[in-house]
């Protein structure tokens, strides 16, 4: 099954464009589920929510509903001393109610691929215990065989990821290493990728029809190779990444995307 979604559902500059100017803040995430079936938690990357945040994530989505939760910023950008028990164990509303997707543990272009990082990896496998989880590689050097023969190992998922075709940056590949395929869409916003004055900028673009076409055909492979395959557009600015999702749903065929 695919899942398709976006990156993140609390934005302000949604309101009026997504959101109802008079929808309270606290509905945005029901209103957000009758769009979608699943969607990435950002905020995790920041804090370890409250139990009682996490639980109303539970309480305001239907029983099918997905989340994908980016690891805390700790466990893949300090890497010193990491502690994943408070992590994990906050996921556990989750995985009780059957809402749990994976974890994205998106590294820094500064994790580059060395024995060290490799064994890093290992680490991060074995403080997640048997959770569904996905790397998110930044450094293009990582895309090699030996990468792939590693997540497979560990039964991590590779996260495909579509953005500017600059030098240095990941190239589109789609591969399942694991239980969970994840592609996401940062957008193609070449010029505001690295001269951009607000992080929103690097994320302001809409996808033409032609662009998400490439990839209907990845996404129905990866479909046949991975119980799940989760899609999620993260050029977020202004609702963009609402209508890329819509239109990328629409191309699909309606017995693959959920």
């Amino acid at each position: 099954m695919i899942r398709i979604g976006t990156s993140g559902f609390s934005y302000d500059d949604w309101v009026g464009e997504v959101y109802p100017a008079d929808l309270p803040q606290r509905d945005w995430l029901s209103f957000y589920a009758r769009l979608f079936s699943a969607v990435e938690i950002n905020v995790t990357y920041y804090r370890i929510p409250a139990l009682y945040t996490i639980e109303s994530w539970v309480r305001k989505t239907p029983p099918d509903f997905l989340f994908a939760v980016k690891a805390f910023q700790d466990l893949t950008h300090g890497r010193e001393t990491p502690d994943f028990k408070p992590f994990v164990e906050s996921l556990h509303p989750l995985v009780e109610a059957r809402k749990f997707g994976c974890v994205l543990a998106q590294f820094p272009y500064s994790f580059h691929p060395s024995p060290q990082n490799r064994d890093y990896l290992k680490t991060v496998r074995a403080g997640l215990g048997e959770l569904p989880a996905v790397i998110e590689f930044r450094d293009v050097r990582w895309v090699e065989d030996e990468t792939f023969e590693l997540l497979r190992e560990l039964n991590f998922g590779f996260c495909s990821v579509d953005e500017p075709r600059l030098p240095g940056l990941m190239p589109p590949v789609a591969l399942a290493t694991g239980p969970v395929a994840y592609v996401r869409f940062h957008g193609r916003n070449a010029a505001k990728w690295y001269g951009h004055d607000e992080a929103w900028e690097r994320y302001n673009y809409s996808y033409r029809p032609e662009e998400l076409q490439e990839w209907v055909p990845k996404l129905q492979r990866l479909n046949e190779e991975a119980p799940l395959t989760l899609v999620f557009m993260n050029n977020h600015y202004r609702g963009q990444s609402i209508k890329g999702a819509q239109d990328l749903q629409r191309m699909l065929p309606p017995d693959a995307a959920g």
